[in-house]
């Protein structure tokens, strides 16, 4: 895989980290990303992130996986093993309202535990690089590639305009 060259401005506190971010977005840098220690709200706005798709693909699964888990259970109940108990009817949906939902979950669980390794990039095997030990106890940084956002001392000129003295260039 090819080695990409960013920028990254380090700085302390979370509302510079916003203004940043939602100031070199407004200055046409793309494909902008943020290295937080804990959640920021607002982040994804500042940054012009898209929305993740996760959570509509966990409903989607959740829905397949209850209807699956509805046919299982009433194939079970009527077709392979029928027992009358009682005179009631061999579908008896009430019966199989926790069969249905814990298939249900069971297949939103596993869809979003693969979908987020697999956006997240965490394949096995894979020597994830760090740009700074530390980053992540206390600081904050914005990070703009170069090959997206033309060159190497422009970047560094606005992070410096906006009181960023911690500049620094990686190949990742």
């Amino acid at each position: 895989m090819p080695e990409s060259r960013i920028i990254a401005g380090f700085m302390d506190d979370p509302e510079q980290f916003l203004e940043v971010g939602s100031r070199a977005r407004e200055h046409g840098y793309k494909n902008l990303d943020g290295v937080m220690p804990y959640p920021v709200h607002g982040f994804e706005e500042a940054l012009g992130l898209k929305k993740s798709r996760v959570p509509a693909a966990a409903k989607l699964m959740l829905v397949i996986g209850a209807g699956l888990g509805l046919l299982f259970a009433g194939w079970t109940s009527a077709v392979a093993w029928p027992i009358n108990v009682g005179g009631k009817p061999l579908f008896s949906w009430q019966a199989f309202i926790p069969i249905v939902f814990e298939c249900g979950v069971l297949l939103a669980g596993i869809t979003t535990f693969i979908l987020l390794f697999h956006l997240g990039r965490f394949y096995p095997a894979k020597d994830p690089k760090m740009i700074r030990e530390r980053l992540t106890d206390n600081q904050f940084a914005v990070v703009i590639p170069v090959e997206d956002n033309g060159n190497i001392e422009d970047i560094r000129e606005f992070f410096t305009k906006h009181g960023i003295e911690d500049v620094d260039e990686f190949e990742i």
